[in-house]
């Protein structure tokens, strides 16, 4: 029981912001970390529900409401994965070979495209979760931030690495791989199942959104570093997340749209979160004769 508190005490103190008691790590602590890494992703999507229906009782307004919820990843992570995508976006945008793309990669300092990619991302962020309405809909966007620590845990055991150095090396090099591979695949059915059951095509979309992202990250990070490092871990968290929210919002878009787009009159409301229109035919008055 100590070793699985220390386990979630390195996992926390590691990937967020939020309070752990202070205790001197080991590898053996450090084994089997990564197990709990989704954890976090949980308690991410838990204040994005809260704050959703929160948000509404108190009647928040619609761009104060969203900007929250955009900043939530950010407040809780302590902004950790967002700097590995700001620092991959700075080596992809250079167009070098490999070696130099490393080398950016450990460049402290902010490139123009780092900042011009935050920016377009917090941009596609805000307005697509503009439009995220309905408790299954928020739900399964929530779900994103546990599936995507899921799969960037299972990256780091498995995918091959682009040096032999740093805290991902680190962490893939004391992981228990076989323990915490099956764990963390347990831990994603379960979710997944849930997803489909509760949220429909919602959970859908966004599993296949983290899936697909984890297969180009797969393919890009062998092909543009020669393996995976710290940085492109976090990139790949932060693009599921985002493309998360773009295919659930362009979903419910859709879906609102077909409504609206009803004869005039035929549809009384629309309820989001992958339900349907609720539409009734007008029935024409009869004339009364006689």
């Amino acid at each position: 029981m100590r070793k699985i508190a220390k386990a979630i005490g390195v996992a926390f103190s590691m990937y967020s912001k939020i309070p752990m008691p202070h205790f001197v790590w080991a590898s053996e602590d450090m084994r089997y970390h990564l197990l709990f890494f989704p954890w976090i992703g949980a308690v991410i999507g838990g204040l994005e529900i809260a704050w959703y229906h929160l948000a509404g009782y108190l009647g928040v307004g619609k761009i104060l409401s969203v900007a929250l919820a955009v900043f939530l990843p950010l407040f809780v992570t302590g902004g950790f994965h967002m700097d590995g995508f700001m620092d991959t976006k700075d080596a992809l945008s250079s167009y070098q070979g490999k070696e130099k793309k490393l080398e950016i990669l450990k460049d402290p300092h902010i490139g123009a495209f780092a900042v011009i990619h935050l920016l377009s991302y917090l941009l596609l962020a805000l307005g697509f979760a503009s439009v995220i309405e309905g408790t299954k809909a928020v739900v399964a966007v929530s779900a994103a931030f546990f599936l995507s620590r899921c799969l960037s845990g299972l990256s780091v055991i498995h995918f091959p690495g682009a040096k032999k150095e740093g805290s991902l090396y680190t962490e893939a090099d004391t992981s228990g791989a076989k323990v915490v591979s099956i764990g963390l695949v347990i831990q994603m059915l379960l979710v997944v199942t849930a997803l489909f059951i509760y949220s429909g095509m919602n959970g859908i979309l966004v599993t296949a959104a983290c899936l697909l992202m984890f297969l180009y990250y797969y393919l890009m990070s062998r092909r543009q570093f020669g393996g995976i490092t710290g940085d492109l871990a976090g990139y790949f968290v932060c693009m599921a997340e985002l493309w998360s929210v773009i295919v659930v919002g362009i979903y419910l878009v859709k879906v609102k749209g077909e409504c609206n787009g009803r004869k005039a009159g035929t549809c009384h409301w629309w309820q989001g979160a992958g339900k349907k229109c609720i539409c009734q035919k007008k029935v024409p008055a009869r004339r009364l004769s006689g």
